[in-house]
């Protein structure tokens, strides 16, 4: 493994959960100066025992990873939490005065509160997609046999982005922060509202009330295009039909481990949009409403 340079830039991956420490760890083979910032106890448990990965597409290994329980001062900061946590990063963010803010949280408002925490940083809204789990606190594995990186042609030049095109990740450029985090939610929406919904993997929740299903595709298509991002239904429906249809979304599987989940940065976030551009979202209400009251 090749080792940083002095001057290399120090990278904070601020979340180090299946998606935040897979791309670490990653991103630490290949000599990148990676510090993994958690709570007190995960940053204990990953200075003993390092990041494992299991991974088909990458192989396996154990990165012995830099932790800290704060971001450093001028970092260039890669953020993997939850949506949910970011109230609560938002003041410590702003203090470490970071270089660059690359943020892979889901839905689409969290770009204001970052900008508002780190006014003379760069704030890039990038999406992932991946398929990642957490077997213990260390231990992760990759399943898919892909990791796809989409940034805002902004953002192309960070020290963050070239880390990863340096990694051979495979990274996507172009479009503004709306077109990049509404191409993922549009269709991460609907997936994670139905198969919650229904309880159910994606190819039988699609398919458990046609109806509902394209009710709920209309209103998140008609959404996206009042917000500048233009979509269509039919397209929404076939990249639900292209995926796995045991996938289930990482909502239901919050939700039905009754812990700290996405729903409002997912499911309430397309509702609030909606209602400021105008739109129907009566279906959207209806199912959030009712993974709500769960």
């Amino acid at each position: 493994m090749s080792q940083p340079t002095p001057s290399a830039p120090v990278i904070a991956v601020v979340g180090a959960g299946a998606v935040g420490g897979l791309i670490a760890a990653l991103l630490h083979r290949t000599g990148v100066d990676v510090v993994a910032v958690a709570r007190p106890d995960t940053a204990r448990t990953i200075a003993e025992d390092g990041l494992t990965i299991h991974s088909r597409q990458f192989g396996d290994g154990v990165s012995r990873i830099r932790v800290a329980t704060r971001i450093p001062a001028g970092a260039h900061v890669i953020l993997a939490t939850k949506a949910a946590a970011l109230p609560a990063l938002a003041p410590e963010i702003g203090s470490a005065r970071p270089a660059e803010i690359v943020s892979l949280l889901n839905g689409i408002e969290h770009l204001a509160v970052l900008h508002d925490a780190a006014p003379g940083s760069v704030v890039a809204g990038a999406s992932v997609a991946v398929e990642s789990t957490r077997l213990a606190p260390t231990v992760i594995e990759h399943r898919s046999p892909f990791l796809r990186l989409t940034v805002p042609a902004h953002a192309a030049d960070t020290a963050i982005v070239l880390a990863w095109q340096a990694a051979g990740f495979d990274v996507t450029i172009g479009g503004s922060d709306n077109d990049v985090l509404w191409t993922k939610l549009r269709f991460l929406a609907p997936m994670a509202l139905l198969t919650s919904h229904w309880r159910l993997p994606i190819g039988a929740a699609v398919d458990r009330d046609p109806a509902l299903t394209l009710a709920l595709l209309t209103e998140v298509a008609q959404i996206a295009t009042l917000d500048g991002v233009p979509t269509d239904a039919g397209q929404l429906a076939r990249a639900l039909a292209a995926l796995p249809p045991g996938m289930r979304s990482s909502l239901q599987n919050d939700l039905e481990a009754e812990q700290a989940n996405e729903l409002d940065a997912i499911g309430g976030a397309v509702a609030r949009r909606g209602l400021a551009v105008g739109a129907d979202t009566a279906t959207v209400d209806r199912l959030v409403a009712d993974l709500r009251a769960r």
